[in-house]
């Protein structure tokens, strides 16, 4: 076993590593302002995106939830990796040979988690080479029926499992993995006699996260003598969790977030036909109805905001079956609805196909129609309930509103609420005001029912305000990172959104922000004169000392960590908060002379009020009785003005 991994080797993978790059692969970024990104938390659910990264430092920060940390922890927290684990697999994205203490290599069997992903690589490039051997010809007879030529199933990793007991296995323990991690990985299962390929006879598709690791499999059935189910997926495991991944994301994620549109499918070869035909941001689920996290997922990647300075209005379009079972999964789709800020879609394929039997029977531009033709999900849903009523008679319609105005009621966009309202009574052929009523009071009801409990506004999804600097105007409580001790109530330290708003603290935030953010900018002897001065705010005068004694720290990309771990602990957070929130300038001569002026600006204020003081002594000092104090006051206050002029000319 090696010993811990060297702490230079540790640093010099981090440096090497852009923080936005692997934070990227999870979560949409978009600029907020000098060397900042922000994007919605992968941590807590929320509307306005409040997670801020700084690959300048190397750090993020969550102004909602609090989570904060650097490239290592972000992969930990995500991936449920070790640190260990963290740090080779990023080492070995850079191609740095790590170092441990003892002397020891890097151990290829590092952590559980690895092991799982690598003999799922080792099993997916099996599959594929098994795919052209004569046994599979049902699995490319599968695919040739579909109109899957073998480029796609190249595209797409397909392969075939051998119809055999232990073809899999022998061939993984020929590569060196354990009958324990291949349990541990879901490719075999545990019987009466032994252990068993879990995939047999059967076409496979792999499941990828959105870095590209395999997680799992789904498996197609082949053979009449198969007596499981359809599909087969991978069992829970520890990197397969089905109610948190999507078919196809790794590779729709660069359209969705470009194109700010998702296409939810319900099956593998739905993804494939609708990629084929150029709707290259279709996803599905896998084995399981789409839910809550997987709307944490898609909000992510979409960056799916609802904030007013968003560019454009993104697009989640469902596509389900006319069956009963599409109905269902409508109706459960539906009741999500609000979770996004998107607009939600519904794309019904004519005579009941699905997207990979409509791109068979009527070609790849039938599929992209059937995505342009798609209706809005509140349109769809009330047309729905209406089909289940006769308009033809006072008592269906009359019925068809009760049932519909719910419906309409559900609807948070008021323009939008007001627009249906005018629709479904022309589809009744009611009066406007007789359905804006039996709205009013379906809402009434909804309201009376959900009273007391918690409520699915912005403020429950994590929406937040900003100051004028940037930084949001509302907390949450804030995660710990792993292995520190939760502080009592008593004892939670200071945060930047509880500073007080007036002028003095206002002006010694904003230059700890660039002192922090921005040190080259301003130069070591301003930053040594800033951490000086007196401080009005006693949290932010923490902050100072924390500089003053950093300062053999001074622009070096350790600068903000240093002065992070210089603090008392309960002040580390203002710490990072600080170094994080976005400054209120852009790239440029603008942000040089911005950092520059606030800082001066601090280091004048604190002149000033140096030389009040000596005036102040000057007056009540009695030149006559004592001169020598008197002359000591004269030549302090000229020293003082001089400084004062001079650093204006600055």
């Amino acid at each position: 076993m090696p010993g811990l991994i060297r702490r230079n080797d540790i640093d010099e993978v981090r440096a090497r590593i852009n923080i936005a790059d692997i934070v990227g692969d999870y979560v949409t970024l978009k600029g907020a302002g000098v060397g900042s990104l922000k994007g919605l938390c992968p941590f807590h659910d929320e509307r306005s995106p409040s997670f801020h990264v700084r690959p300048q430092v190397g750090r993020y920060h969550c102004f909602g939830c609090g989570e904060d940390g650097d490239v290592f922890s972000f992969l930990q927290k995500m991936d449920h990796t070790t640190f260990t684990e963290a740090v080779e697999r990023m080492a070995a994205r850079v191609g740095f040979e790590l170092h441990y203490e003892d002397g020891g290599q890097a151990n290829s069997d590092h952590g559980n988690r690895a092991r799982i992903l690598a003999a799922n690589q080792s099993a997916a490039e099996f599959f594929v080479s098994q795919l052209a051997t004569p046994d599979a010809e049902p699995g490319r007879k599968f695919l040739g029926e579909r109109g899957f030529d073998p480029s796609a199933a190249q595209r797409f990793g397909i392969g075939f499992a051998p119809k055999s007991y232990d073809a899999l296995s022998k061939h993984l323990k020929t590569l060196g993995y354990s009958e324990a991690e291949l349990l541990a990985a879901g490719l075999v299962g545990q019987g009466d006699r032994g252990t068993y390929d879990r995939f047999r006879g059967r076409l496979v598709w792999p499941i990828r996260d959105v870095t590209g690791a395999t997680l799992g499999f789904g498996a197609r059935k082949l053979l009449d003598d198969d007596q499981g189910p359809k599909y087969l997926n991978t069992p829970e495991t520890a990197v397969y969790h089905k109610s948190q991944v999507l078919y196809g994301l790794d590779l729709a994620k660069r359209d969705i977030s470009r194109g700010r549109q998702v296409v939810v499918v319900e099956g593998y070869t739905d993804v494939m036909a609708c990629h084929l035909a150029g709707i290259t941001t279709a996803v599905a689920t896998c084995g399981t109805a789409f839910g809550v996290d997987h709307i944490k997922v898609v909000r992510r990647v979409l960056g799916d905001v609802d904030n007013a300075d968003t560019t454009g209005t993104g697009e989640v379009i469902f596509t389900f079956d006319p069956d009963e079972a599409g109905q269902k999964a409508a109706s459960r789709a539906f009741g999500e609805e609000q979770r996004f800020a998107a607009q939600t879609f519904v794309a019904v394929a004519p005579d009941g196909l699905d997207p990979c039997d409509l791109r068979l029977n009527r070609g790849d531009d039938a599929v992209r129609r059937l995505v342009q033709a798609k209706k809005p999900m509140f349109e769809f849903m009330i047309r729905r309930v209406l089909a289940g009523h006769n308009l033809d008679t006072v008592e269906g319609r009359v019925a068809a509103l009760r049932a519909s105005a719910p419906v309409v009621a559900g609807i948070r966009d008021q323009a939008l609420n007001i627009g249906y309202v005018r629709n479904l009574a022309g589809w009744l052929g009611m009066d406007t005001n007789e359905v804006a009523r039996a709205v009013s009071a379906a809402r009434s009801r909804a309201t009376e029912t959900t009273r007391g409990a918690p409520t699915r506004g912005a403020a429950s999804m994590g929406g937040s305000g900003s100051t004028s600097s940037g930084a949001p105007t509302q907390e949450r409580g804030a995660p710990r990172e792993p292995g520190a001790q939760e502080a009592a109530p008593a004892e939670r330290g200071p945060s930047l959104v509880h500073l007080p708003i007036d002028p003095a603290t206002r002006l010694e935030r904003d230059a700890l922000m660039a002192i922090l953010q921005q040190p080259e900018i301003i130069g070591r002897e301003l930053v040594q004169r800033a951490s000086q001065v007196t401080y009005a705010n006693p949290a932010l005068a923490v902050v100072r000392d924390g500089v003053a004694g950093s300062m053999d720290a001074f622009d070096t990309p350790g600068w903000l960590a240093r002065i992070i771990e210089e603090v008392p602990a309960p002040f580390a957070t203002l710490v990072k908060e600080l170094g994080l929130a976005p400054l209120p300038e852009r790239e440029g001569r603008e942000l040089t002379i911005y950092c520059k002026a606030v800082t001066t600006d601090l280091i004048a204020r604190d002149l000033l009020r140096r030389k009040a003081e000596l005036l102040g002594q000057s007056h009540r000092t009695d030149a006559a009785a004592e001169p020598e104090k008197y002359r000591e006051l004269q030549v302090e206050l000229v020293r003082i003005e001089a400084e004062r002029r001079a650093l204006r000319s600055e």
